[in-house]
């Protein structure tokens, strides 16, 4: 009987547990630890946009990271002044260390002047990511 209980709590938290890891992965959120940290060209490997830039931290082998892209892509499509620049995490691991990102795909937003305003980890939707850049501008 005490078996049965054992496996019935780990199933109970093995699913709270994903629950709340898919609720949070992608959400473009602000993060207290990216206040001051500012990206310029030199960084990014590309000019910043007029008004904000989608800075994406790829791996090669990264499935989300392919429908991320495509996300970025079309929203810098229609955004007037926003940039999408998608940097390979494994060939810049000191700017990886830096900004502290733990995982593919990792979108950074970035205002006009390099700062960075929101974070998302995982894939993020396209309407959080439009909303999100009201903060940059």
């Amino acid at each position: 009987m005490s078996g049965l209980v054992v496996c019935v709590v780990v199933l109970a938290v093995a699913g709270a547990y994903g629950v709340l890891h898919r609720r949070r992965s992608g959400r473009v959120r602000v993060r207290g630890r990216d206040e001051g940290k500012r990206l310029g060209a030199v960084e990014l490997g590309g000019e910043l946009g007029e008004r904000a830039t989608l800075v994406q931290f790829s791996s090669a082998f990264c499935a989300p990271c392919r429908a991320t892209r495509r996300v970025l892509g079309e929203v810098a499509g229609m955004v007037p002044g926003v940039t999408h620049v998608e940097i390979d995490a494994e060939d810049r691991l000191e700017l990886v260390r830096a900004l502290d990102i733990l995982k593919t795909p990792t979108v950074l937003v970035l205002d006009a002047d390099g700062r960075v305003v929101r974070r998302a980890t995982g894939q993020p939707r396209k309407a959080d990511v439009i909303a999100a850049l009201g903060e940059a501008v």
